[in-house]
């Protein structure tokens, strides 16, 4: 009797995803457990196991939208691979997908290399044998921008198998399109998780009265405190200090100044009137960019957190993020959001709030500029300066409040002192 592959639950804020990648091909023997397939949804990519050992018959394509709860295939607990060769027989299945062909031909035997989801869906679009490519990410795993630098490569985008066999489903995810009269336009299905973060902005900017105040910051104690001890740092503790601990840090003391920033208006389970969810604990959400889009992981209690063991959390989060890895548990929770635009070279802006939360910190580039010298008022020095930016709900904070939960982040930051003494 075949064992059905089941969409299993992963929250009730997921309630589908799309079929990024099968692991295993048609007819090929799997063990219990055993990565089957990746399921992108809008918050995480989730690998879905072999509910059982046998041989792998999909009833679902690449690119579907599948719902929780679908059957996508079976798993045939009665065959077992042939002893002579240890290959898997290949049992039929008609409602598979192809295998990915490349552009000379041949099958690419890309089942066991290390990709993402996002690269793997690349190479079969555009023909691109994985084999081939040498992996850029951690383990030697397999970017979609080492996909691209492969098609680049090859001097034009190619189209995608022409032979009628190769003909993809209906159901199957469109491909990019180049036809020979092409006018340089072209559509691709927008991902799940591309459409959460549309929908999440156009959330806030619809519900929220959101408001931003800016101040700039003095980054020179900063910047010295870490020279001086960043050596002594990372030899004691493995790992590196960045600018990201001491703001967590100063995050949590203005917290402790103005609770309000680190609230929640939600609705009441009642009547549904607005309530404001209070909360003892500082969960700072970490924006961090990826190739599919910007997800938003949060380093859970920074309160109670000593500054390595805040470099090693967002550390593993964005290893997590970068690799795919990131599970509902680790996007869920957040109280207050720190986004760092200076990365990127941003010098301002203005932060989008991330639903129910009321706070969100901008950090931007540090910029030597010339400002008044602290120790000398009246006398003009180079500084290094960095702009910071609170995005805050209106519905809750005040003006008010939200100035001065900034101004007590820039003091912290202009004398670190306050951070290691809790003042």
């Amino acid at each position: 009797m075949p064992t059905n592959i089941v969409i299993p639950e992963m929250g009730e804020s997921v309630t589908q995803g799309v079929i990024a990648a099968w692991r295993k091909k048609p007819g090929e023997f799997v063990k219990r457990d055993e990565t089957v397939l990746e399921l992108e949804t809008d918050k995480i990519t989730a690998e879905i196991p072999a509910p059982a050992t046998g041989i792998l018959t999909p009833s679902a394509n690449t690119g579907d939208t599948v719902k929780v709860g679908a059957i996508v295939g079976k798993i045939d607990e009665a065959l077992e691979p042939a002893p002579s060769s240890g290959a898997a027989p290949v049992a039929p299945a008609p409602a598979a997908a192809a295998p990915a062909t490349a552009s000379n031909g041949h099958h690419a035997a890309a089942g066991d290399v290390r990709t993402t989801p996002l690269a793997r869906k690349l190479a079969e679009e555009h023909g691109v044998d994985l084999v081939a490519i040498a992996g850029t990410g951690a383990g030697g795993r397999i970017r979609e921008q080492d996909v691209l630098d492969a098609v680049a490569s090859r001097g034009k985008v190619p189209a995608v198998a022409t032979a009628p066999a190769a003909k993809p489903a209906p159901s199957a995810a469109p491909s990019l399109s180049h036809e020979p009269d092409s006018t340089g336009i072209r559509r691709e299905r927008m991902s799940q998780l591309r459409q959460r973060i549309a929908a999440r902005l156009v959330e806030a900017q619809h519900t929220a009265a959101m408001l931003t105040t800016f101040n700039e910051c003095d980054m020179s104690a900063v910047m010295e405190l870490r020279k001086q001890y960043k050596e002594s740092f990372e030899k004691k503790h493995g790992i590196g200090l960045g600018f990201m601990s001491f703001f967590v840090k100063a995050v949590v003391s203005a917290v402790r100044a103005f609770p309000l920033v680190n609230a929640s208006i939600v609705q009441s389970t009642a009547g549904g009137e607005l309530e404001i969810e209070h909360h003892d604990s500082v969960h700072i959400a970490v924006a961090v960019g990826t190739p599919k889009g910007l997800v938003v992981p949060v380093l859970r209690n920074g309160q109670s957190l000593s500054f390595s063991q805040i470099e090693q959390g967002i550390k593993d989060l964005a290893v997590k993020a970068r690799d795919g890895k990131l599970t509902l548990a680790d996007m869920q929770g957040g109280t207050f959001t720190i986004t760092n635009g200076g990365i990127y070279g941003s010098l301002m802006s203005t932060p989008i709030l991330n639903p129910p939360q009321c706070g969100i910190l901008g950090m931007h580039a540090i910029k030597n500029r010339a400002v008044e010298d602290p120790r000398n008022p009246g006398q003009v020095a180079i500084r290094p300066m960095m702009y910071l930016a609170l995005s805050y709900d209106h519905r809750l904070v005040d003006g008010a409040e939200a100035v001065q939960f900034l101004v007590t982040i820039k003091n912290c930051l202009e004398d670190p002192t306050r951070l290691m003494l809790g003042v």
